[in-house]
């Protein structure tokens, strides 16, 4: 009696699982990846925040080169996963959905995933093979904030996706990955003590190597580095100008350096909520 209690929740989820509907790629140009207990679904996802390529400042030739890289994806020519990798609102995020804006209409797809779905890859990839069986589009996987643990497994799924695995991956599947982490992994004064000299060559330890090799794997590996002061508040300029906002930066210059200042950072994250701020108080007042 217990088994058959047990055993009959099991069979019914198992029995909705085959029954699950994919997305019409047709009509969503981007799904999630909702994790379940026994077996996750691809879930369409109808309100998209998507920049143009155009409003991205500060960037040009990490966004030239990763442009590159979809246009050849997109065109169904060899391209690479890449890994955005560096600073907190440095736009890393921002340039992967923008190249959803600009290519979409190219056959451009995008599933987003998050860290814990990693050990999920190969359910993913067959629901993309069935949600598309004719390959009739192009697939992001985008994993946004991507990190491991020292001991997180997943990260050896990861390497096989990139690379090493005995199973081909879909020719229509790219990952683009971003991190605040260069190598992915958390990196530890221990892991310095397995350096060793060679001459005059300095040779990693086994767990320093292990940590790079990881990330390693992504064929373009773009770092993302803090404004400096010119270009955040040519970033600002932009961000008020979306707003529709024709203050001269004589009047918020100072305000806005000082917002930045109190946050410890020149990011493009910092100059868009400088600019909901400047805009937002002055809405306010025209108000009162």
């Amino acid at each position: 009696m217990e088994q058959e209690e047990w055993l009959e929740p099991l069979l019914r989820a198992l029995g909705q699982q085959q029954k699950r509907e994919f997305p019409d790629f047709g009509r969503h140009l981007a799904a999630r990846w909702r994790r379940q207990r026994l077996a996750g679904h691809l879930e369409g996802l109808e309100r998209l925040d998507l920049p143009c390529l155009d409003s991205l400042l500060g960037i040009e030739d990490i966004k030239r080169t990763i442009e590159t890289n979809t246009r050849q994806f997109v065109a169904r020519l060899p391209a690479n996963d890449a890994l955005l990798w560096g600073g907190r609102g440095t736009g890393k995020s921002s340039l992967v959905k923008a190249l959803l804006h600009a290519y979409a209409d190219q056959g451009l797809r995008l599933v987003e995933i998050d860290s814990q779905a990693i050990l999920d890859l190969p359910q993913i990839l067959a629901a993309i093979a069935e949600a598309d069986p004719d390959e009739k589009y192009r697939f992001l996987l985008f994993c946004d904030d991507l990190s491991f643990g020292s001991d997180d497994p997943a990260y050896r799924s990861l390497k096989s996706l990139l690379d090493g695995g005995v199973e081909a991956r879909p020719r229509n599947v790219l990952l683009y990955a971003t991190s605040n982490r260069r190598h992915l992994l958390p990196r530890h004064f221990s892991d310095n003590e397995e350096y060793h000299r060679h001459g005059e060559e300095i040779i990693a330890g086994e767990t320093a190597e292990e940590k790079i090799s990881l990330s390693e794997r992504f064929g373009l590996w773009l770092g993302f580095y803090p404004f400096d002061q010119n270009q955040y508040l040519a970033i600002v300029r932009q961000h008020l100008r979306l707003l529709n906002n024709a203050d001269s930066e004589d009047e918020w210059r100072e305000e806005a350096l000082r917002w930045a200042l109190q946050r410890g950072s020149r990011s493009g994250r910092v100059a868009q909520h400088f600019a909901r701020h400047w805009v937002g108080s002055r809405g306010l007042q025209d108000l009162a």
